[in-house]
């Protein structure tokens, strides 16, 4: 499914910084409670708890990837930190495996994950050159629609690291 309007309302009305969109990045977290208080209530932006583990971000919806050459210094990243590239259809996502496992060494590809259904998507994750993961996936709909009409589906005493002890100040 295509997204044809990619801007959503921005809910910052009350925020101290009121930004129009999201423009780029990515980003680790230690604690989701604090950290979405932080985003919330001072950055204006809007979050969505759709797991134990994560939530999901946005503001405006017009949003980037920024690469930064960083030569020898590149690290390893784990899989839960990976792009997702959305195809139209199942078979699609099975073509893409295939070919991908064809094309392996002409792309320095370091690893290629079985095809699986997982998180509602049905996909596979790919580790390219830079150790960057990237997750080919069919998700029917559009994934970033459902996560934030849904809204919240965890509270913070549902987290797998901290669980209660999230609440606690």
């Amino acid at each position: 499914m295509r997204i044809s309007n990619a801007t959503v309302p921005t809910k910052n009305e009350t925020a101290v910084i009121r930004p129009s969109f999201m423009s780029h990045g990515t980003l680790e977290v230690q604690n989701l409670a604090q950290t979405r208080k932080f985003f919330e209530e001072l950055l204006g932006l809007e979050c969505v708890r759709h797991s134990k583990s994560s939530m999901a971000v946005r503001c405006g919806m017009k949003f980037h990837i920024v690469c930064v050459e960083v030569g020898d210094t590149i690290k390893p990243q784990s899989s839960t930190h990976h792009w997702g590239l959305d195809v139209d259809t199942k078979e699609q996502v099975d073509h893409a495996w295939k070919l991908t496992h064809q094309l392996k060494d002409r792309y320095k590809i370091r690893q290629i994950l079985d095809t699986e259904t997982r998180h509602g998507v049905y996909s596979f994750y790919i580790e390219d050159l830079d150790y960057n993961w990237w997750e080919i996936q069919f998700y029917d709909g559009v994934q970033h629609e459902d996560m934030f009409d849904f809204g919240d589906r965890f509270g913070d005493a549902d987290s797998d690291l901290h669980g209660s002890k999230a609440n606690s100040k």
